[in-house]
């Protein structure tokens, strides 16, 4: 898998949360509409149910006013003909007004029908309104008289005793009844289909000259028989998918079915325009990161990965002067110059064992020269130690255990020195033999710098100063109280000439006040020693009150090359 490849891989990891956000919110949001256009076609329906309940009643009341008239009451079919023409003509949505007899044969009606001339005994209305003497609504019906789609009720006529001597009936325009029922939708796309008990369609909205008088299709009446009142989502007569509430109105008009649809597509416009909205920013937002994580990662991590790979070939190839000139604080830095001073270690090493061969082919004159370096190493050991101890022979017992200290400090260094065959040591490896032993307790010991290799003489040297450092923050500094520290830091710079210079610095902190002693004790001037002379540095001390400051800058040089010369050790005063 390319580094390409899972840098997408991780911004598409990191858009997930929010992908997964839009789409709960887009589930959470659309179920919500969904209910609420549940609620509000249920609500359509019953509302337009209590208008078409309220029709019935004013028809019922106008039955009931029309009935008291006393050409009514007659059945004077000369004066009923006239009255109900006057009645007739004051209501626009009444087609006709008729009274029959219980049999059925038409008395009169506004129209101007002869008695008798035809009859309203088969009508479901009528024999209902016979039978139970009560107020009725009719199915869908072709007016006989007046030849349109109409609606009936009908009133029943009772003497004084009681008994039906006729039945008082209005027939109303569906036409006008669809454009009542209208009027009391709150949106235009919102379908209305009322439908009588024998399944006929008596209004529908849109499309209502069409499907007036139709049955209402086999499966759809299935859905009602089975499913009852209610609401569910189905397709419309004009196919458009709609939220439909079917129910059964209250009054009259209770054998009766109203079913309201909204346009389920209207309804979810807003919520889907969102939803493109919301996808195209989040699609936007997806390329952006992509581009830009190809971006910086070709900047910040393909081209710096790619001139290490570079150069880790070059090395492949036997060519160590390459360089991967990476500096600076970062990852890649800090790796960069990590690899960059490995090689220069591995180029000296391969131009020492060069320089060996060349100068030295035959085996007898590499072994000689090898006993002499040994040699001269173990008198310069054995030199140092009898410094030492020389100048420890007027302290009694004390200066005896700090003999044994110092040369325990010195054998430190050459076991460090012997873990390499005496090639060097890093820098921190020599400041942790001298720390190492103080750490784990109160005491606070930090050090701050970057690996740096050191030759033997400058591992001899600086071992030998920190030993002296360290010894006297146990004795007198900050490692002597609980809660003392010590920071030491180190770094390499280089000089306008390219040379390389260590600056250390020792800095105490927490331990007893500090001061300037009043004369150079044999520590002193053997740090000034080791530093000055043996590696050509420079040594300041601080006596500082918050605590002792040593600031050490000593040359770097090819440690190869160098021989370590006898260690003086000042003399006492």
């Amino acid at each position: 898998m390319t580094l390409t490849t899972r840098i997408l891989l991780l911004v598409l990891l990191a858009l997930a949360p929010a992908l997964a956000i839009q789409g709960y919110n887009e589930y959470a949001l659309r179920a919500s509409r969904d209910a609420a256009i549940r609620v509000d076609a249920l609500a359509t329906a019953r509302g337009v149910g209590q208008t078409l309940a309220q029709l019935a009643e004013g028809v019922r009341q106008a039955l009931d006013f029309v009935s008291e008239d006393p050409t009514i009451k007659a059945r004077d079919a000369v004066g009923c003909t006239a009255y109900l023409r006057r009645a007739a003509a004051r209501m626009p949505s009444v087609l006709a007004f008729a009274l029959a007899a219980p049999d059925g044969r038409v008395v009169c009606n506004s129209r101007g029908a002869a008695p008798g001339s035809y009859g309203m005994g088969e009508r479901d209305y009528h024999r209902e309104a016979v039978a139970r003497q009560l107020f009725v609504m009719g199915g869908y019906a072709r007016g006989k008289a007046t030849g349109r789609d109409s609606i009936h009720f009908a009133q029943p006529l009772l003497d004084e005793d009681g008994r039906t001597i006729g039945v008082l009936s209005a027939a109303i325009d569906l036409d006008w009844l669809g454009g009542r029922l209208r009027q009391a939708l709150r949106l235009n796309d919102t379908s209305i289909t009322l439908v009588d008990r024998d399944g006929l369609i008596l209004v529908r909205h849109p499309d209502n000259e069409g499907w007036v008088g139709r049955p209402l299709p086999a499966e759809r009446t299935e859905v009602l028989t089975g499913r009852g009142e209610g609401v569910r989502v189905a397709d419309g007569f004009d196919g458009r998918e709609r939220v439909l509430a079917a129910i059964r109105p209250p009054g009259a008009a209770a054998d009766t079915w109203l079913i309201v649809g909204r346009d389920r597509t209207a309804a979810f416009a807003d919520v889907d325009e969102a939803t493109w909205r919301g996808v195209t920013l989040v699609l936007l937002g997806a390329v952006l990161a992509v581009a830009a994580a190809l971006l910086a990662g070709r900047t910040f991590i393909r081209r710096p990965v790619g001139r290490l790979l570079r150069t880790a070939s070059a090395w492949q190839r036997g060519d160590l002067a390459a360089r991967t000139g990476m500096t600076g604080s970062t990852e890649f830095g800090r790796l960069g110059e990590t690899l960059d001073a490995m090689a220069v270690v591995l180029q000296r090493k391969e131009g020492d064992l060069h320089e060996e061969i060349r100068r030295g082919r035959d085996m007898q004159e590499r072994q000689v020269t090898m006993l002499h370096e040994l040699n001269h190493r173990v008198k310069n050991t054995l030199a140092t130690v009898q410094a030492l101890a020389r100048q420890s022979t007027r302290g009694g017992e004390a200066a005896g255990e700090r003999l044994e200290a110092r040369i325990l400090a010195l054998s430190k260094t050459h076991d460090l020195l012997t873990r390499d065959d005496w090639s060097g040591a890093p820098l921190r490896k020599v400041v942790e033999a001298e720390l190492g032993p103080y750490r784990g307790g109160s005491c606070r010991i930090v050090f701050e710098g970057l690996d740096v290799a050191l030759s033997p003489r400058h591992v001899l040297s600086l071992g030998m100063t920190l030993h002296e450092l360290a010894t006297n923050a146990a004795k007198y500094g900050a490692l002597s109280v609980p809660g003392g520290g010590i920071r030491v830091r180190w770094r390499v710079e280089r000089t306008d000439d390219g040379a390389r210079r260590l600056h250390l610095d020792w800095a105490e902190s927490g331990g007893p006040p500090t001061s300037v002693p009043s004369r150079r004790g044999f520590g002193t001037r053997l740090i000034a020693v080791s530093v000055e002379r043996e590696l050509d540095g420079t040594v300041a001390l601080d006596f500082a009150v918050e605590g002792l400051r040593c600031a050490i800058v000593v040359p770097l040089a090819q440690a190869s090359a160098d021989y370590m010369s006898p260690l003086a050790v000042p003399t006492a005063h």
